[in-house]
């Protein structure tokens, strides 16, 4: 393990204990490392960790990586969006994250958005990509209506779980 690994791995454990993470496992490379928290119970599959895999790749030294300064505030771009319990409370269909990753509106930067807010959906429509250790996944809507609300800007880190789109139903 070179210098900037080692560093990478320092901030690696440093973001997790922030985050109070019970027990963590990463394998990449031909690298394993299995991390356990005394005192702390919450799994990893709660905490934004799409961002932190790059954390073990060689890095040069003098550009350590401090994985929660690169994170984008989920408060950025959120003026024009409403809260998830607020659209709940109005009856729409939530679409949901499935996994932890970042959320782009569309396919390559510049390009058109899947959708937007306004536009009709079909069941099984694709509607944004979640990218998670450097893969892209599709989320295609689960429901067929208008999309009424989109709850996070292109480019910001999301949680398994966490609202993406507001549906009024057909």
């Amino acid at each position: 393990m070179n210098a900037g690994q080692l560093q990478s791995l320092k901030d690696l454990i440093e973001f997790l204990k922030q985050q109070e993470v019970g027990e963590f496992e990463l394998e990449q490379d031909g690298l394993k490392v299995h991390l356990s928290f005394a005192g702390h119970d919450r799994p990893a599959g709660n905490v934004n960790l799409g961002h932190l895999s790059h954390l073990l790749q060689p890095a040069p030294a003098a550009a350590a990586v401090a994985a929660p300064a690169h994170l984008p505030s989920v408060a950025a771009g959120s003026s024009a969006m409403e809260s998830p319990s607020a659209v709940a409370e109005d009856g729409l269909h939530i679409i949901k994250s499935p996994i932890v990753g970042t959320f782009y509106e569309a396919s390559a930067p510049g390009a058109e958005p899947y959708i937007k807010v306004g536009d009709q959906v079909e069941s099984g429509q694709v509607v944004c990509i979640v990218e998670a250790m450097k893969l892209m996944n599709e989320i295609e809507s689960d429901v067929a209506g208008e999309v009424v609300k989109r709850m996070v800007a292109s480019g910001q880190p999301v949680e398994y779980g966490q609202p993406l789109f507001a549906i009024r139903r057909r």
